[in-house]
């Protein structure tokens, strides 16, 4: 097996999903690089893959310390594998830091793909899938989450976070304050026993899901704004009925945020009523 680093997806909850290939560089890597050893070890167990090789942890805390360790195993010309505790590696995981610096050293770095919770969730979702945006996990505080839908929900794709399920319920309630009546789908638990993919208004899903605890690990998506019923919107008398009752400013933030339109044509379609 050549020297490098190996990035290595395992499965997000079904043992049968992990590749050929992946068992293969995994049984014969000599270092992997994992978030939790505990984790990693018990999956190699599962696997029945061979665990008389160096395990290293490496998680957010210590990337930077351990990025040059492992890359220095390659120079000895050794094998790294990297995996996370579940699912593709670097996708709101570890590993960043790691690949650039082995660019910068000319490290060879090899994918090995396989699962990742938010192609799966995107493909249960029935959302459109041509473009879509992921911004990772949501802020824990409200005022921080309400910023970053804010920023986001003019942004004509779907939106894809991670979550937890404690969360949910207070992230619905703050989607349903930005986000309004679009469609939201909240995936969770895939590839395992009790999969779900539920979709509905943010409103819809926060009475689904106070009648049913959210469990396991949960994707949540946001449909694109709905172009048809932004062009039923007259977006011009409603700027001039706003414009006699406060400024431009405030009247452009008031239609942006009730209807989710798009804050610079708004903003531009005011200054030409202003200077008729």
């Amino acid at each position: 097996m050549k020297s490098g680093i190996y990035i290595v997806a395992t499965p997000i909850g079904n043992l049968n999903d992990i590749s050929f290939r992946a068992k293969e560089v995994l049984n014969e890597a000599d270092v992997i690089a994992c978030e939790d050893t505990r984790v990693t070890k018990k999956l190699f167990s599962l696997l029945g893959l061979n665990h008389k090789k160096t395990f290293i942890a490496f998680h957010d805390h210590n990337e930077d310390e351990k990025a040059q360790i492992l890359i220095d195993y390659v120079n000895q010309g050794l094998a790294v594998a990297q995996v996370s505790d579940a699912g593709s590696p670097l996708i709101s995981d570890p590993g960043f830091h790691l690949i650039k610096q082995c660019h910068r050293q000319g490290v060879d770095v090899y994918a090995i793909p396989g699962p990742c919770a938010l192609i799966c969730a995107l493909q249960l979702s029935g959302l459109p899938t041509n473009s879509f945006m992921f911004a990772g996990f949501i802020p824990n505080k409200d005022k921080a989450r309400a910023d970053l839908f804010n920023k986001l929900k003019d942004i004509e794709t779907t939106l894809v976070f991670y979550e937890t399920a404690n969360r949910l319920l207070k992230t619905l309630h703050t989607a349903a304050d930005v986000f309004k009546d679009r469609e939201i789908a909240v995936a969770r638990e895939i590839t395992k026993i009790y999969e779900e993919c539920r979709n509905g208004t943010a409103r819809e899903l926060i009475a689904h899901f106070e009648e049913n605890e959210p469990k396991g690990e949960i994707v949540l998506m946001v449909a694109p704004p709905d172009e048809n019923q932004k062009t039923q919107i007259d977006v011009e008398a409603l700027l001039r009925e706003e414009l006699q009752k406060q400024s431009l400013k405030g009247a452009v933030k008031a239609l942006v945020e009730q209807y989710g339109l798009n804050k610079n044509e708004v903003y531009d379609l005011a200054l030409k009523i202003k200077n008729e």
